[in-house]
């Protein structure tokens, strides 16, 4: 090209570019290349470190604060959930009536339970989340009745009744080798839940123990019963779902009979009205 169009392109932009300083031996780009072998060794050991310590870090912050798994250790929620079945349990939700829940003991609801120990390496996984919790002071049962609620067992149908409406519990309640439900309770009673408490019952009634047998509970400091009720503050959450065993893994709703229980009485008594039968010891 002539003329004032090939003047517009410099010549020296033309001459090739003298790179050989980056093959110098001193320097960033050379010197990146030739870090000895034990230096990589020790610079993916730092950065395996870190992401290590990263993510105990973030399985601890989900395990207190978001959701852990449990072991069930017993049959008192048979059928819906079996001995060493791994559940889920979330604890950023509100707690309802018809939710299974975990919750640390009110007092003297667990005796003579052993818990399996782990070794030293159990421990730290169990402790950040990847292994479930198998210690023996968490129990695990269905909220049948929150504060204020009315709760009585039983009805001229055999059935418990919360705020006057009687729950049909054959979707959740034990089955037996006939294939014939369990009776709602062989316990009779009839309680109004206290303030910041809720009244909770295994699936498996005959094998439970549960409200119904600490409502003549006398313990020191407290009234006749106190311990019969859960304290919302002892609640660890909501069990969502089982995990493990994979044939037996499935969600674990709020069964339809609970949507149509009105509400109980507001403001909820600050200390349980109780009636219960002699037989309300288990």
């Amino acid at each position: 090209m002539t003329g004032r169009w090939a003047s517009a392109v410099p010549r020296r932009a033309l001459q090739p570019v003298d790179n050989t300083e980056l093959d110098q031996p001193g320097s960033e780009a050379s010197g990146a290349e030739q870090l000895s072998f034990g230096q990589h060794v020790l610079a993916f050991f730092k950065e395996l470190a870190a992401v290590i310590v990263g993510t105990v870090i973030v399985a601890s912050l989900l395990r207190g604060f978001v959701g852990q798994m449990f072991v069930i250790p017993s049959i008192s929620m048979e059928n819906t959930l079996q001995v060493d079945d791994r559940v889920v349990v979330d604890k950023l939700g509100a707690i309802k009536r018809g939710q299974v829940v975990v919750f640390k003991d009110p007092g003297g609801w667990l005796t003579g339970v052993t818990a399996r120990e782990r070794g030293p390496i159990g421990k730290v996984f169990q402790f950040v989340g990847v292994l479930p919790d198998t210690s023996t002071e968490h129990l695990i049962k269905r909220v049948v009745g929150v504060a204020g609620d009315h709760v009585v067992c039983c009805d001229a149908g055999h059935r418990v009744t919360v705020n006057g409406q009687a729950l049909d519990e054959a979707s959740y309640l034990a089955t037996g080798s006939d294939g014939a439900g369990v009776r709602p309770s062989a316990i009779t009673f009839d309680v109004v839940v206290p303030t910041g408490d809720l009244l909770v019952l295994g699936d498996n009634r005959d094998h439970s123990r549960d409200s119904r047998c600490h409502l003549k509970d006398v313990q020191p400091g407290a009234t006749k019963g106190q311990n019969a009720f859960v304290s919302q503050d002892l609640v660890v959450g909501r069990a969502v779902a089982v995990v493990w065993p994979f044939d037996r893994r499935h969600r674990l709703p709020i069964p339809d009979t609970f949507d149509t229980v009105p509400s109980g009485n507001q403001p909820a008594p600050d200390v349980a009205m109780i009636t219960a039968g002699p037989e309300a010891s288990c």
